[in-house]
């Protein structure tokens, strides 16, 4: 009797170990690299919820800092073992599509993507930014650039707040009247405007002129008439109008904490610096954001901004999967909370639902967002782009150098375009040889 239950055991547990090896043999996995360490638990759940839905699936994440994450998914390129899915920034997409280490997905997009669901115009701003006519990456976000200005400065001066008609005039005359020595002691307490030589800074004023800073037929770094035009008038707001203060002058703050802490009236960057003005602005700060002025060869046309985007590797075993998991990711998978304050989801339902306007904050009028999102968008990202353009530990070199060495007075404005022509250029050679 004995001997016949152990056969019955033994039997029972030979069942059960075939049935959970098949299980496991079954199930399908799906890598997923983020460097956004702040949305580790939400992207958990967002995988648990993938797979309910998704019998047989598993997806294991990987969070890292940003700066491990590109060293890292670098290493892995290089092997051939990159992550089913993966984050990817707009200053390299260009670079890893080059390189084959991207999925071209428009067959996808153009097949089994619902195109109203999304704002298309992110998608082809990524488009552009690749720059080979194919949906390298899919975006779940897009940032643009806006003027900030406080509202209570203005009131106080007297002036009507910044308006989709301002001209780069009615923006001067604005940044002189609210330039302030309160105290008459020869030093100014109140800034009309503040900017330096960073990208955010500079280049939504050369697209404001319909300017350009690349040929990019050539690949060179050949600024156009607007765009000279518009480095001038801003580096004329430090030197000769002098409502602007010099970067050096400075020194002192955080870039970002000049605006909120009340030190400037008006400041342009990107959208995501809501979020760090409603945490290091006094509470009782009125403030809104407007579309950049228009220059004098400016059209509206078209915003600078970009996306956040998710990618798949070209070396997948599971291609729908991926897909299917990027799409869920970037769309429906997502909720308002896990986008910082001033970044749009790529995703109208969520972009468009009355929750992302938060009326009870600063500033009030965050449906400029959404209207800059259904406009054409326009970078100067390329291969290559954070050493030209002076980005993240080379800010002090660069475009964004040579600019800061001008408003400081270390530079001519024509001395500082002539080494920016020949500098800049040496570091495209490089790279689009």
């Amino acid at each position: 009797m004995n001997m016949k239950r152990i056969r019955r055991s033994l039997l029972l547990l030979m069942v059960l170990s075939i049935t959970v090896f098949s299980v496991i043999a079954e199930e399908t996995i799906l890598e997923w690299w983020s460097w956004d360490v702040q949305l580790k638990a939400r992207n958990e759940a967002i995988i648990k919820k993938f797979e309910a839905e998704n019998p047989g699936v598993k997806v294991n994440l990987t969070t890292l800092s940003t700066s491990e994450y590109w060293t890292k998914i670098r290493l892995l390129a290089n092997q051939k073992k990159l992550p089913d899915v993966f984050e990817m920034s707009s200053g390299y997409v260009e670079e890893w599509a080059r390189d084959g280490l991207l999925l071209d997905l428009t067959p996808y997009v153009n097949t089994s993507l619902n195109k109203n669901d999304y704002y298309m115009s992110v998608f082809e701003a990524g488009k552009d930014i690749a720059g080979q006519g194919k949906y390298y990456a899919f975006p779940f976000a897009l940032v643009t650039t806006v003027l900030f200005y406080n509202m209570d400065m203005f009131d106080k001066a007297g002036l009507a707040y910044p308006n989709a008609n301002w001209t780069w005039d009615d923006f001067k005359n604005a940044a002189k009247k609210l330039t302030i020595d309160k105290n008459n002691d020869g030093t100014i307490d109140q800034w009309g405007f503040w900017f330096y030589g960073r990208y955010a800074h500079i280049e939504p004023w050369i697209y404001s002129n319909n300017g350009e800073l690349l040929d990019r037929k050539t690949m060179t770094y050949s600024p156009d008439a607007n765009a000279l035009q518009a480095m001038r008038f801003l580096t004329d707001l430090v030197l000769k109008d002098k409502c602007a203060p010099s970067k050096k002058a400075m020194s002192a703050f955080r870039q970002e904490d000049v605006f909120p802490q009340g030190i400037a009236a008006m400041w342009v960057d990107g959208s995501w610096n809501i979020d760090n003005n409603r945490t290091v602005a006094d509470k009782k700060m009125r403030w809104g954001i407007a579309e950049i002025p228009r220059g004098p060869k400016g059209t509206r046309e078209y915003v600078n901004g970009w996306p956040d985007y998710f990618a798949i590797s070209p070396y997948t075993k599971n291609t729908e999967l991926a897909w299917k998991f990027t799409k869920y990711i970037c769309g429906e998978g997502l909720s308002l909370d896990m986008y910082m304050a001033g970044k749009v989801p790529t995703y109208r339902k969520l972009a468009e639902s009355p929750d992302f306007l938060q009326k009870d904050k600063m500033p009030p009028n965050m449906d400029i967002l959404l209207k800059q999102a259904n406009m054409p968008m326009k970078s100067s990202y390329s291969i290559g782009w954070s050493e030209w353009r002076g980005y993240g530990a080379a800010e002090s070199v660069g475009l964004n150098g040579i600019i800061d060495a001008i408003i400081d007075g270390d530079m001519s404005f024509d001395n500082g375009m002539k080494t920016a022509n020949e500098s800049i250029n040496k570091i495209l050679k490089r790279y689009y040889r």
